[in-house]
């Protein structure tokens, strides 16, 4: 490259890279640089035109100096086509080379499902770690988001012409003005001025401010803190705090908003009516017009929001114009020296004694500061009128913070301006036109002069005169009726007196009635679809629909149309008016709380550019606004507070599928990461003993009943892990660890609320994944100290090593000093080599749903398929384009000849009917699961062993759960001797009564030490079938080490009689049980085989009620201490 032609832009200028990908950047988001060196294109090997960029060092892109802070940024970081990638995975013309890599770019991080246009992506981490022969087979790559998960209208052809969008000017500036600047401006300031006088008011303004520049701090950060779409206020409450808060605050504010619209409405109508009445010109009558005049008016402007935020924009200016103009001309007339009729209705053009007199407050009629200043602010609010309509501006994030502060600032300045004026030019009293008669004839008898020719002399005799007669002026017993109509205390039309030309006035008040109403129109519209689209609320998606490019919600304006012609109709608009301005507060504070709460959670992800906040002024803006709440009206701010927590409670008990990212979440992860430190440096006590179970269910709908019953011990106070063991390599099981590890097997334990945790680990065999899981799963203390496994009901047909592997764990488990559980029910649940669902389970009518079920590869993705989150066929057409193999037909098993093909009318249903029966057949079972329905019976504690109390434990926090708690608990112990059997009963009693556990019965078994009978010796015998070492035949212990020998099973001889006596007792007792918890036998390292030790488990469990052999470490898990 000639180093001549390289241009260098030095510091501290901010350089615009002209490139196609950077134009989706904000301005004030680009890169600021030091220095940056721009080259000439050269082209590369295949003769593509290449950028090289140098910067800071001066090093050229491409060069393989290692030090060097070079990069690159070419015109097309990935090529012309959107697929990236080439067969290799590698990525195009970054650096100059051929590279898997991809440099930073906007579109990696943009949500899938906002896209408007197809996204560049980055490689993924197994196309840049993965060998290379894998990543060719990945060459086909789906589509970012399959058929069914794309909108049917997206792939409608949509126009060409952009939406439009607004600058911070005409899409916050004019519309947060306009809102602002409502009625209140011409027809009770004047009233404020005149009770709080000019100081007081002055404050009553700063203070409206204050509340209002606290929020817009707030929303400014909040805002800036990503990317803002439609829904303004909802939209940023809900992205913060939740979807709890936000459609709570969605729904008041789409519905105030609309019964806004209806308040101006009537305003405009009411003024209307009156010039109609004062030129005897009503069209019906004065309650009627006011109806008829409402419907047109909200009709017609119903008609300016639906043809579009263009025209809508124009109608804003237009009405902003007229606005400016009825101020200016106030203004101009406070300088026009005041005629005999203005003159007597108080006005006195600027004087310095009025001033004085008006600046301290005259309170009347029970009026004081606060419920002036709630009487004003609402005429500070609609600092939300630009955010309302985020979507449809051009940069959000920008335009909404300088919009609105430049608002306030303006509208303040006007409203203390406008006040000062009030203060220094009119009287808080005074009698109106007929003071001049009264002056007339007090002065006749001295002099012949009238008040024309008074008013008529030069300036400088005017204010001598004036003095002279300012107090009769304002001496209201001088009026004909005895009182004062006119003033700043009695006339709410001075603005108008005052002004030059009093219709423009009237304009005024027209263009700031329909311009809010306007506003509040087009945002109660905005809001509602963003809560639709959100799907936070039911069936109501139907208004999220929108039209044209710039997504107009059409049907959502109707519905805003048809509440606020409801409420102009028949509405009570006074009593409602509180409420109104009690939902907007309630906005505000939510966006103040959401402020401080990100702040407060300390998430990585809050990092706002708009730096001018700070936590603990949102906190104070917050309870302020709460406090005007209460100041404005208490009883409607309990309403308001009422109608959010009735919200709030159904979203969060609905619980809607949304992951926003909330605060809340934050501070859930805080506060489980403070409290499990708290906890990590308790010492344990007896008495806070809790059983948390580590429970190997493998994929857990695969034994529903082990989960279900664990769950029911475990619920609301303790731990349960589900641990899943991917047998085989790493390489191997990696893509099945990946596919668990995505929340498949959270959605199914939400849906059947289990409170639980899954673990999923690799493992060479089911020995070492176990181990790995008692070791690892847990933090401090929260880790398991029970293991329970289902009873592996296949250990003669299956493997032996696999029950050994299953005897090992035990032993394994014991190590870890872990309380054992070993579970079985009727239905067998440990199922090494079965599938959960035999077919003859199933109904007949679904036989041929079943199929479905068998066709596919593993009992893993049928669970998956049942669950909605596994599309088979989709995985099918991936691996054939991976394997080149052609697709299989859906309508065969698999190619093993042994296998039948369904029948022909399978063949004919569809992919989403299949599915749709086979989750049928699965739920129906499901249903039929044992441990997920309500127990009646007893629950029999065999207690034979003192094992620190887990025995007798596990039963009581059972009885206490509402499903269990109609099972009364039996126990029975053993007895040490047959003429003692008394004083053992009496001393067990006595131990159940110090641990406050209550029993229906207790029995004392005496015979447990009587030898079994040969019918149970022969079925034991029967089980030891072929594993006893044939040692006459050459084997030996090295080569089979799970089988038993005639040593061992001498030594354990009584062992062995006592469980086929306990067999024996338990058919005797407890076969009528819902559940029967026994102690279970400990195995002793190099003593008992495995398969003596299953065939003591087998005896103790077959054919029995649910039964559960449980064992504690001889640690102590109750106390009778307080």
């Amino acid at each position: 490259m000639d180093e001549s032609k390289r241009v260098v832009v030095k510091p501290p200028e901010l350089v615009n890279l002209q490139l196609e990908e950077m134009e989706k950047v904000p301005s004030a988001h680009r890169f600021q640089v030091a220095k940056v060196e721009f080259a000439d294109e050269k082209p590369d090997e295949d003769g593509d035109n290449v950028r090289e960029t140098a910067v800071g060092n001066g090093s050229v892109a491409g060069e393989e100096d290692a030090t060097s802070t070079t990069f690159s940024l070419p015109s097309d970081t990935y090529g012309n086509n959107h697929n990236s990638y080439t067969g290799y995975g590698t990525h195009l013309k970054t650096f100059g080379k051929n590279t898997t890599e991809a440099i930073p770019h906007v579109d990696h991080y943009r949500n899938l499902l906002s896209a408007t246009s197809p996204l560049k992506s980055r490689p993924t981490l197994a196309e840049l770690h993965e060998e290379k022969d894998d990543i060719e087979r990945q060459r086909h790559r789906e589509p970012l988001l399959s058929e069914t998960d794309t909108n049917p209208e997206d792939s409608k052809p949509k126009d060409n012409k952009s939406a439009i969008k607004f600058g911070w000017i005409k899409g916050v500036l004019i519309r947060c003005l306009l809102n602002i600047w409502g009625v209140m401006l011409f027809l009770r300031l004047s009233w404020v001025t005149g009770q709080a006088g000019t100081g007081l008011a002055t404050l009553v303004v700063l203070l409206s401010t204050v509340v209002t520049v606290i929020t817009s701090l707030s929303m400014s950060a909040i805002c800036t803190n990503g990317i803002v779409k439609g829904g303004g206020a909802y939209f940023m409450i809900s992205r913060s705090l939740g979807p709890e808060y936000g459609g709570a605050i969605g729904m008041i504010f789409s519905v105030a908003n609309a019964v806004a619209v209806a308040m101006y409405v009537v305003g405009f109508a009411e003024t209307v009516r009156d010039l109609l009445l004062a030129h005897n010109a009503l069209m019906v009558d004065e309650e009627n017009d006011i109806r008829i005049i409402g419907f047109i008016t909200i009709s017609l402007l119903l008609a300016i929001a639906i043809i579009g935020m263009e025209w809508e924009a124009r109608a804003q200016v237009i009405l902003l114009g007229v606005l400016l103009i009825a101020m200016l001309n106030f203004v101009i007339g406070t300088f026009i020296p005041p005629s005999e009729a203005k003159l007597s209705k108080g006005f006195t053009g600027y004087r310095g004694d009025v001033f004085v007199d008006n600046f301290s407050p005259n309170f009347r009629d029970g009026e004081g500061f606060f419920s002036v200043f709630s009487i004003f602010f609402p005429a500070a609010t609609g600092i939300l009128a630009g955010a309302n309509i985020s979507g449809d501006l051009k940069n959000p994030q920008k335009d909404i913070p300088l919009g609105t502060f430049t608002a306030i600032a303006i509208s303040t300045v006007s409203y203390i301006v406008v006040v000062w004026i009030l203060g220094s030019c009119i009287v808080r009293d005074a009698t109106g036109p007929l003071v001049a008669m009264a002056i007339d004839a007090v002065n006749s008898s001295e002099t012949s002069s009238t008040m024309s020719s008074v008013l008529n002399s030069t300036p400088s005799m005017t204010v001598a005169k004036l003095q002279y007669t300012f107090e009769n002026i304002q001496n209201c017993s001088l009026s004909a009726e005895g009182g004062c109509k006119y003033g700043l205390l009695n006339d709410y039309q001075v603005m108008e007196m005052m002004s030059g030309f009093g219709p423009l006035i009237t304009a005024g008040i027209f263009s700031a009635t329909l311009s809010s109403a306007l506003a509040s129109l087009v945002s109660a519209p905005k809001v509602f679809q963003a809560v639709c689209k959100d799907k936070i609320f039911p069936k109501v998606q139907f208004f999220a629909k929108g039209y044209g490019t710039s997504e107009n919600p059409r049907r959502a304006y109707v519905l805003a149309y048809v509440i606020g012609l409801a409420f102009i109709l028949i509405g009570d608009l006074n009593a409602i008016a509180p409420i109104i301005s009690n939902f907007f507060l309630m906005a505000y504070m939510l966006i103040n709380y959401s402020c401080f709460d990100n702040s407060l959670a300390k998430s990585p992800g809050w990092r706002p550019s708009f730096k001018y906040y700070n936590m603990w002024l949102s906190l104070i803006g917050a309870l302020l606004c709460v406090a005007v709440m209460f100041i404005i009206n208490w009883w409607t701010a309990l309403v308001t507070f009422g109608v959010i927590g009735a919200i709030f409670v159904y979203v969060h008990y609905r619980k809607p599928d949304v992951n926003w990212g909330s605060s809340t979440q934050a501070h859930v992860y805080r506060s489980a990461l403070t409290t499990a430190l708290k906890l990590a440096h308790t010492e344990d006590h007896i008495k806070n003993f809790r059983p948390q179970v580590l429970v190997l269910t493998g994929f857990p709908c695969n034994r529903p009943e082990l989960v279900y019953f664990v769950n029911s011990l475990t619920k609301k106070i303790s731990l349960m892990v589900c641990g899943h063991i991917l047998e085989g390599s790493h390489s191997d099981a990696l893509k099945e660890y990946r596919r668990f590890r995505r929340g498949y097997v959270n959605k199914w334990l939400t849906k059947r609320r289990i409170k639980g945790f899954y673990s999923v680990t690799i493992a060479p065999d089911f020995r070492q994944g176990a181990r790995s899981l008692m070791q690892n799963v847990g933090i401090g203390k929260l880790k398991p100290n029970i293991l329970m496994m289902g009873f592996k009901s296949t250990w003669k047909t299956e493997s032996p090593e696999s029950m050994d592997a299953y005897f090992s764990v035990i032993h394994d488990a014991f190590d870890y000093e872990f309380g054992v559980g070993v579970l079985r029910t009727p239905e067998r649940l440990y199922k090494e080599g079965e599938d959960m669902l035999e077919e003859e389970n199933l109904p007949q009518e679904d036989e041929n749903n079943y199929d479905v079920f068998l066709r596919t590869p593993s009992r893993e993705q049928a669970m998956l398929a049942y669950l909605g989150v596994y599309d088979y066929q989709k995985d099918l057409r991936v691996k054939a384009m991976e394997e080149d193999s052609p697709l299989p037909s859906p309508s065969r098993r698999n190619s093993s000849p042994e296998v039948e093909t369904p029948p022909q009318d399978l063949e004919a249903q569809t992919p989403e009917d299949l599915n749709t029966s086979f989750s049928r057949s699965l739920s129906k079972i499901e249903s039929s699961i044992h441990f997920a329905k309500k127990q009646k019976g007893t629950i029999d504690v065999w207690w034979l062993f003192d094992d620190g109390g887990l025995t007798l434990l596990v039963p009581y926090i059972l009885q206490t759960k509402q499903q269990w708690k109609n099972c009364g608990l039996r126990v029975f112990t053993a007895g040490t001797k047959r003429g003692e059997l008394v004083r053992e009963q009496k001393q067990m009693a006595q131990l159940l009564s110090k641990f406050r556990i209550e029993c229906q019965d207790m029995k004392i078994i005496a015979d447990i030490g009587k030898l079994p009978t040969e019918k149970s010796k022969q079925e034991f015998n029967e089980l030891l079938k072929g594993l006893v070492l044939d040692e006459d035949n050459g084997e030996t212990v090295e080569q089979y080490p799970w089988k038993t020998t005639e040593d061992e099973m001498l030594l354990l001889k009584e062992k062995t009689n006592r469980q086929m006596r306990l067999r024996e007792l338990l058919q005797e007792h407890s076969m009528d049980a819902s559940l029967i918890v026994m102690t279970l036998p400990v195995p002793r390292k190099g003593t008992c085989s495995s398969s003596l030790y299953m065939a003591w488990l087998e005896t103790l469990t077959r054919d029995m009620p649910p039964i559960l052999l449980l064992r504690g470490n001889q640690q102590s898990v109750l106390t009778f201490y307080s």
